[in-house]
Parts: C-alpha cells; structure tokens; sequence
C-alpha cells in the first residue's frame, strides 16, 4: 500500500486563471457604493408606491377597499398606513437615517402584501426582501447619515472589522 501523498496546490491556469482573476477584481467592488445603490434601489420602488397612492387618495382608498383587501383594517385606515410607511421609511432609507429601523415597516409591509394580497409575486418580494434583509443586517453603510452622526460604528461586524478588533484585544 502506498502512502497518501497530499495533492500540490498550483497555481490556476488558463480558463481558470482568467476566472480567479476576474472574481479578485469583482470582490474588490466597494461595498460603500453597493449599500447605497440598495438604499437607493429599494427607496424608489416604495417611494414612487406612496407618492402614486397620495396623488390620488380617493383611487388608493377603493383599491384598498376592493383588491387588496387587508384584513381586520378599514381600507382608508390601511391606505393610510401603507402610504405613512412606503413615504417616511422610503426618505429614511435614501438619506441612509435609521436605516435598520426603516427597513422593518417595509418588510413587514411586504410580508402582508405577499400573503394577504399578492402571493403570487414572491419573485418581486423576495428581490425587496433580500435588499432590505441587507441593510437590516449590515446597515446602510458609511456613505449615510448614520455613520456621519454615530448611528453606526465604522465597522458593523465585518470579517475585517472583526479581525482588527481581535488584533486590538
């Protein structure tokens, strides 16, 4: 019987290198700039949601009164609802103030839409959900209010971040 001999690591070559190459260069895309396009990207839709529903009120209300249909809500205490929340959370967001804060109307606003309403769209809601998901969990970055006045830490729990803390212990 032979010994096992551990396979040598080489460097890629090829197709393989090319790839490797590539995904370094794509890995090093600032994360600053991505948590503000999400900011951006998931404000519009509900912005542009709640400036539509306050342009025509007396529209909103019967859409809430004959399709959505919330339930245990009187529609115009619902359309109030949903436009208060798609409006001041979607500003929050854009501004990136209390963005973790701002994201959970949205997704709890989501989750009521997706079952209560239209639960056949889990492919436009999961989009919404995964960008909010982001900025709960990782903040809205320090291209936002909430770093430039303390809100958030220079580093919210990166594996860099975490890193230069355990370097400094």
């Amino acid at each position: 019987m032979q010994p096992h001999i551990p396979p040598t690591v080489t460097a890629p070559t090829g197709c393989r290198a090319r790839l490797v190459t590539v995904t370094a260069w794509l890995g090093r895309f600032p994360l600053p700039i991505a948590q503000l396009l999400f900011r951006l990207a998931i404000a519009s839709v509900f912005l542009k949601a709640g400036l539509t529903k306050m342009a025509s009120w007396e529209v909103t209300v019967q859409l809430f009164a004959d399709e959505y249909q919330v339930p245990v809500l009187p529609p115009e205490v619902a359309a109030l609802m949903a436009t208060t929340v798609e409006v001041s959370c979607s500003t929050l967001l854009a501004l990136g103030l209390a963005t973790r804060v701002a994201t959970l109307p949205l997704l709890g606003m989501i989750a009521v839409i997706q079952i209560f309403v239209y639960p056949h769209a889990w492919s436009e809601h999961l989009t919404w959900s995964s960008l909010l998901l982001f900025l709960l969990t990782r903040g809205g970055g320090p291209l936002s209010l909430d770093r430039l006045i303390g809100l958030e830490p220079a580093s919210t729990g990166t594996a860099e971040g975490e890193h230069h803390a355990q370097s400094r212990a």
